[in-house]
């Protein structure tokens, strides 16, 4: 029973063909009763729907993806095991819309990142439908410049005067109009405030108007106010029963007769459940249920004020009952929420080890970070496994900070000793102190075996990643082998090891093989906590995300640094900061998003210098310099390159190998710019150099890159064929091994040699293989790929001046805007956009954007 929300319904019906629907107001104002009516409208129409109702324990992205494979399934899709949701959704043929209630619950980074995703991956016929109590940030202001964005706000969802009078209808109830007048009047067409007066109002027999007066006077909230009024008509054990049950996050039975044993719970949420009263079913939990959160907050609150001395001890009693059910994790929960710190250590000091190898960090730190250091310094075992939960969580300076006011390297204890010498060289590389790292892991290896096999192969595994940096290719090889010996049952290790394997496979240029180990890094599922696609550890996520992108599937690549960037972000690891960031904002140019590509680089450099990381500094205005010069601006572009250059942070760097570095140095940036805007005469000796270095000390991934800079050198210098030779050398490397993003990242650097391969491919070349790769790319490139050179269009007499509209669209279009994002920028239309486009090709009498770019900064329109 419900009042039909006819303006609601009217504005769904003329939104067209929009992506996201977006129901958003405070509690209570019926967002999801509308999303209901929408759902059986759409149903009615032969349009599948599924619903998905989020909550916190939604903060973690495999549940998350669970869940929504789960709701993905009631679309009548055919769900193979292990599938991707997002893909499913994206690939599904009829119209359908999925629904996602309590968005607001959402709080982590790389579950909005998803849900932006899955909003940009939806086809046609598909739809999603969100409702909220705050503004999501799902890129709003895209979707809506799109004509995308349908949005239900407040002032839509409250009731008219005309429907709140219908709903007391509705419930039976004939209020006068002057009460309804009164009621409109002081709800403001709240639909929970109406929904509590009615059950206020029920067992009045004839009072309504004295409790409508009370309504009015009161000064209270009225959601509280209206609360009370409800429970003051429940017997009570039924608000015995809603007072204690309120700790539980989700209630059955068998958990409410833990918490009261003389009760008959079953009956009572039967008869609560019929009432259709206080009880939301959970949707993926046969005889689940959770309470309305507008009453489960305000029931904690009552509970807490009235009974304060019972909350504990129905924690406790929660605890111990999930406990029972060896149910650990909302064991654990129940205890810290109820206060009892001792009992909650002891049952997090059984599980800890094995949660630590089976890396779920955040959890750990989680409950670590709630319990008062006080009482974890009487455990020491716990307290060096909260220092590894913190590592990967809050980054290595938190955890070298809580590590030394800890105490534990003083401890006594054998394996709190083992523990540390584990732990500091994980910490000090990670900080980018790879001396001093090397250092510990020496003076950790001396000292095994620990007798724990999860720190030997940590030990072994940060040594081998240490002694990579300096170049001791073999001495790694062989450390990874010990890991791999010492791993026992950690998945942890397990990714520790094939993710350093991989960054050696990358640097020596075996592309093939590095992408197969990062795969296997994340997506492993030997055991029940395997590090799949979602996990969520940087460590391996941002390099898979990188051999993604070098093979050109930047959707990949985007979708896993919605996951893994904010994880890089907050743990602080230095070269996969700069990386996630580094390919958001060339995946974000590549799209004609400049202001994200630069906003993403203003961020790499503010964390660069909040957290005192100079590389990752150095690294954001190295980049920029290579964003600007690629956008024409080339005083620009050197100015930023010398505030980079300027750092002392590049001073051994060329010795070391550094995974963010190997192919995006000072040197490689300095040899981009004479290319782009100077003389090429001097950069031939200089690249010979850096590609014999590089092959000398197996950076074959580097000397792939120099090699092609090398060659577009040579074309400038007009020595065609060696430039050809060096090129087809380069390309014929970079086509066994799938390298595409080396290349193309180049843009007009590469562009010209490019097409001078390609003319020597097609007179000689035999093999299919390679003629498609090079034809391939050249086609990627396009024709922007070439350096401006005269133009057959006139720039003499134009017959009509550009308007300064026209104007401000060509330095849009120099700055590597699409057409979508000028029409945002201008907040015109895309259509308003091929206008101007077309009257600037009349009036500059040229045939495409190249040709209006490089005529208008000729005219010096662009300056």
């Amino acid at each position: 029973m419900g009042v039909h929300r006819t303006e609601i319904a009217a504005r769904l019906a003329h939104a067209g063909a929009v992506r996201l629907v977006l129901v958003r107001a405070p509690a209570g104002f019926g967002k999801t009763t509308a999303m209901v009516q929408l759902r059986e409208a759409l149903q009615q129409r032969g349009v599948a729907t599924a619903w998905l109702t989020l909550d916190r324990s939604h903060n973690d992205v495999p549940r998350f993806l669970a869940a929504l494979g789960s709701a993905a399934a009631h679309l009548g899709m055919d769900r193979p095991v292990d599938a991707d949701a997002l893909s499913l959704l994206a690939a599904e043929p009829g119209p359908f819309t999925l629904f996602l209630d309590d968005l607001e619950a959402i709080r982590d980074d790389g579950v909005m990142s998803m849900i932006r995703e899955l909003i940009e991956r939806l086809p046609r016929n598909g739809q999603l439908v969100v409702a909220s109590r705050k503004l999501p940030e799902l890129g709003l202001g895209r979707l809506r410049a799109r004509g995308q964005l349908l949005e239900i706000d407040t002032d839509l969802l409250r009731f008219t005067h005309t429907e709140t009078r219908e709903f007391f209808m509705l419930c039976g109830m004939e209020l006068s109009l002057e009460a309804i007048d009164l009621v409109h009047g002081k709800t403001e067409g709240w639909a929970a405030a109406l929904w509590l007066l009615s059950l206020a109002l029920q067992r009045e027999d004839g009072a309504s108007n004295e409790v409508v007066a009370r309504l009015s006077s009161s000064d209270r909230d009225v959601a509280d106010y209206l609360t009370e009024e409800v429970l003051a008509q429940q017997s009570s054990a039924v608000r015995d029963f809603l007072l204690r049950t309120s700790v539980l996050r989700r209630l059955s039975a068998a958990a409410c007769q833990a918490l009261l044993p003389y009760v008959d719970c079953a009956g009572m949420l039967d008869t609560l459940q019929r009432g259709n009263v206080f009880l939301v079913p959970i949707a993926d939990a046969p005889d689940e249920y959770r309470y309305h959160s507008l009453f489960a907050g305000f029931l904690r609150k009552l509970l807490a004020r009235e009974r304060p001395d019972e909350v504990t001890r129905l924690h406790l009693a929660a605890s111990g009952w999930y406990e029972s059910q060896a149910r650990p994790v909302p064991a654990i929960d129940h205890a810290i929420e109820g206060g009892d710190h001792p009992h909650a250590l002891d049952l997090l000091e059984p599980a800890a080890h094995a949660l630590l190898e089976q890396g779920r960090m955040r959890l750990l730190d989680r409950w670590f970070s709630a319990i008062p250091a006080d009482q974890l310094h009487q455990r020491p075992l716990l307290q060096v496994t909260a220092v590894w939960a913190r590592c990967f969580t809050q980054g290595p300076w938190a955890a070298m900070e809580w590590l030394q006011r800890s105490g534990s390297e003083r401890s006594a204890d054998a394996q709190v000793q083992a523990h540390v010498r584990a732990l500091r060289p994980v910490l000090l590389a990670m900080m980018d102190c790879n001396e001093e790292a090397h250092a510990a892991a020496r003076d950790g290896l001396a000292r095994l075996p620990s007798g724990n096999p999860f720190l030997d192969s940590a030990l072994f595994n940060v040594t081998a990643h240490i002694v990579s940096v300096v170049g001791q290719r073999h001495e790694a090889y062989s450390f990874l082998e010990d890991a791999r010996r010492s791993h026992a049952n950690s998945s942890f290790n397990r990714m520790y090891t094939e993710t350093v394997n991989g960054m050696l496979d990358l640097r020596e240029g075996r592309l093939r093989q590095a992408t197969a180990r990062f795969r296997m890094a994340v997506t492993s599922a030997s055991t029940a906590s395997a590090y799949n696609y979602s996990h969520g550890n940087a460590w391996a996520g941002v390099p898979y995300a990188g051999v993604l992108y070098e093979a050109n599937d930047l959707a990949g690549a985007q979708r896993l640094l919605n996951v893994y960037l904010p994880l890089a972000r907050d743990v602080g690891l230095p070269d996969h900061m700069i990386s996630s960031y580094r390919m958001r904002s060339r995946i974000a140019f590549q799209q004609g998003d400049i202001d994200t590509a630069l906003q993403s680089l203003a961020e790499l450099e503010y964390l660069g210098l909040q957290r005192q990381l100079p590389r990752v500094v150095a690294s954001a205005r190295l980049e920029r310099s290579r964003l600007l010069g690629l956008q024409g601006h080339g005083q620009a572009a050197r100015e930023e390159f010398e505030r980079a250059a300027a750092m002392t942070v590049w001073e051994g760097i060329g010795e070391q190998y550094r995974p963010a570095q190997d192919v995006d140095d000072l040197l490689i940036g300095r040899m981009r710019l004479e290319l782009l805007f100077g003389p090429a005469t001097e950069l031939v000796p200089g690249l010979e150099s850096a590609i014999g270095q590089a092959e000398r000390d197996q950076r074959l991934h580097r000397a792939l890159k120099l090699r092609l800079l090398l060659a577009a050198a040579l074309l400038r210098m007009r020595d065609v064929a060696r430039a050809v030779d060096e090129s087809l050398a380069a390309l014929r490397e970079a086509s066994r091994e799938g390298f595409w993003r080396l290349l193309l990242d180049e843009g007009a650097i590469i562009g010209p040699v490019l097409r001078q391969a390609k003319l020597a491919v097609a007179e000689t070349e035999q093999d299919p293989v390679f003629r498609d790769y090079v034809e391939r790319l050249t086609d990627l490139l396009g024709p922007a790929a070439d350096k401006p050179q005269a133009d057959s269009a006139s720039i003499d007499g134009i017959a009509e001046p550009l308007t300064r509209k026209e104007v401000h669209v060509v330095r849009l279009l120099a700055e590597g805007y699409s057409n979508m994002a000028i029409a945002e920028k201008l907040f015109v239309s895309t259509s308003t956009v091929r206008t101007h486009l077309r009257n600037i090709n009349v009036k500059l009498n040229c045939h495409n954007r190249t040709q209006a770019v490089a005529i208008a900064r000729r005219l010096g329109l662009l300056r």
